[in-house]
């Protein structure tokens, strides 16, 4: 099969890696790719949002799949462009997008069809006074999300009416994520703990992949700001084989039976962002696409034919795959997030980046390229989140995975590196007190 893997970052590294395990593989492109990817796949220097371009290349290369990466393509309708022209590709439509294109309507839609997840309120930039006069009377803490896409980074956690007034006049006023903040949601703060599982949809049948847990927050004890995410491991202790059950039952059949009956049949990946609580798992987003930096841990577990599975998904012929699931994955995988000083806010780029040809060999290690360049056969930062070190085995542990991926990062370096030290903890704390 030819294939083609629009996108630039990890999430696209990690795709274009485990797609080119595939037995079934001829050749692989990635556009625009980076020097990660250069391994593994021709990059194409053509713009993930280049429809038109990225269509004509397709078809000129009678490319069998392409899968797409990042959120924006999938809201402006590459995949509608492409079915049109009767070639095959992996995502959703820009209408079943619209669950991570528009919060809004991913709440209303799961209040429609009875689907777990915190309450809220929608307010447009028209309605400025009552937003200021809402917050008033909300408990804190509250969550303020922007409606539109954000690069990950459009929600905000207020534990006051003094930080909920900065957020609002922020996103609302100042324009801090464009016309993403023009209408925003005010949602009831759950307690709990975070998890991300994926669906590979083929608009009718899904199977569920390892689940997994990001850390959002760029410092330590998750503290400052909100990030596209700083690290993951894979499997998330909190989701046990009866959670997984119930978000199964409760959350993905009601989506995609859902979607259906409102004429926006949902093929690709659903990412289902997950808050356990004591009264069960809730949804705190979906995502249209593979979460970032959750895919980094989640392929490298995965069993199966990777490609395969895309495959079918987009052919709506996943009957055979049924019997799959998150038991197709084994041991356990971490990653640890190598960013820019001053990420998510300002950040220099052109650093060089040292030392990771000491891991090339590595068959434990893989180093997921987020945001690199190479200038003059030089390796150089060119991003917020720069790399991904992610530490895999089939029959580890997450603390081995976790303490071989912090090993792995000290080979590392470069001018103002920055990365959080506490990635997986909370599952080696909830591991401590089973033992206890």
């Amino acid at each position: 099969m030819k294939v083609l893997v629009i996108g630039s970052g990890g999430r696209e590294h990690a795709l274009v890696w485990k797609i080119s395990q595939s037995p079934a593989i001829t050749e692989l492109f990635c556009a625009p790719g980076n020097p990660g990817i250069e391994a593994h796949a021709r990059c194409i220097q053509l713009n993930a949002t280049s429809q038109q371009d990225l269509l004509k290349f397709a078809r000129s290369e009678r490319i069998d799949l392409t899968v797409v990466g990042p959120e924006q393509p999938l809201a402006e309708g590459i995949v509608d462009l492409f079915e049109e022209h009767g070639m095959s590709i992996f995502g959703p439509t820009r209408l079943a997008a619209q669950l991570e294109w528009s919060k809004a309507f991913a709440k209303e839609f799961m209040n429609r069809h009875q689907i777990p997840t915190a309450s809220y309120r929608t307010f447009d930039h028209s309605d400025l006074d009552e937003v200021k006069r809402y917050m008033e009377r909300v408990r804190y803490p509250m969550v303020l999300k922007a409606d539109g896409l954000a690069a990950g980074k459009g929600v905000v956690i207020c534990n006051a009416i003094e930080e909920a007034r900065t957020a609002v006049r922020e996103i609302m006023q100042d324009g801090m994520f464009g016309s993403a903040g023009k209408k925003v949601l005010i949602e009831e703060f759950l307690t709990g703990e975070e998890a991300s599982v994926f669906a590979i949809c083929d608009g009718k049948e899904y199977v569920t992949m390892i689940p997994a847990q990001d850390y959002k927050r760029v410092f330590d004890g998750d503290r400052g700001k909100n990030t596209g995410g700083m690290g993951s491991y894979a499997p998330a202790p909190v989701v046990t084989g009866g959670i997984l059950d119930a978000v199964r039952k409760q959350i993905i059949e009601p989506t995609l039976r859902g979607m259906q009956q409102e004429g926006r049949l949902y093929k690709g990946c659903l990412y289902v962002g997950l808050m356990i609580t004591e009264e069960g798992p809730k949804v705190v987003e979906f995502n249209s696409r593979f979460g970032d930096p959750e895919t980094q841990v989640v392929l490298p577990l995965f069993n199966g034919d990777f490609l395969g599975l895309l495959h079918a998904a987009s052919r709506g012929e996943m009957a055979e795959w049924k019997s799959l699931s998150a038991a197709t994955s084994s041991g356990a995988a971490a990653c640890v997030i190598l960013a820019s000083k001053g990420y998510p806010d300002a950040y220099s780029t052109g650093k060089e980046i040292r030392g990771i040809e000491k891991l090339s060999e590595a068959e434990d290690v893989m180093v997921f390229h987020a945001g690199t360049s190479r200038v003059n056969a030089t390796l150089r930062t060119a991003g917020g989140r720069v790399l991904g070190v992610t530490a895999f085995g089939s029959d580890w542990g997450i603390e081995r995975a976790v303490n071989r991926a912090y090993e792995a990062v000290r080979n590392i370096s470069f001018e103002g590196m920055h990365f959080r030290k506490d990635i997986g903890l909370r599952a080696l704390k909830r591991q401590e007190l089973a033992r206890c």
